[in-house]
């Protein structure tokens, strides 16, 4: 561990416990494990947010190819391709009315 050997360890602690105390050492052990704690969760929710975006993506790009698709199937299709045109200005419309 760092290159530490064990008198080196023993000598670090005892300078510690006589710079803080017995009393300090447990409350100064609480405050690093949980700031440890703390930092193991964020580090979890940034990884979960990571996959998320990741899981947008993929979906993002399945519904550009099902428009794509869609948008085809409109070309031929006139009936349906008179539908969306009354749908668009159905939709415009009611946006000018809000």
């Amino acid at each position: 561990m760092f290159g530490l050997g064990t008198t080196e360890l023993l000598i670090i602690a005892g300078i510690i416990l006589l710079i803080f105390g017995a009393k300090r050492l447990p409350e100064i052990g609480r405050g690093l494990g949980g700031a440890i704690k703390e930092f193991r969760n964020v580090k979890k929710d940034l990884s979960l947010d990571e996959k998320k975006e990741a899981a947008n993506e993929k979906a993002e790009e399945k519904k550009s190819l099902e428009d794509k698709l869609v948008e085809k199937v409109v070309e031929d299709i006139p009936i349906v391709k008179e539908g969306l045109a009354v749908k668009r200005k159905a939709d415009k419309i009611k946006k000018l009315i809000e």
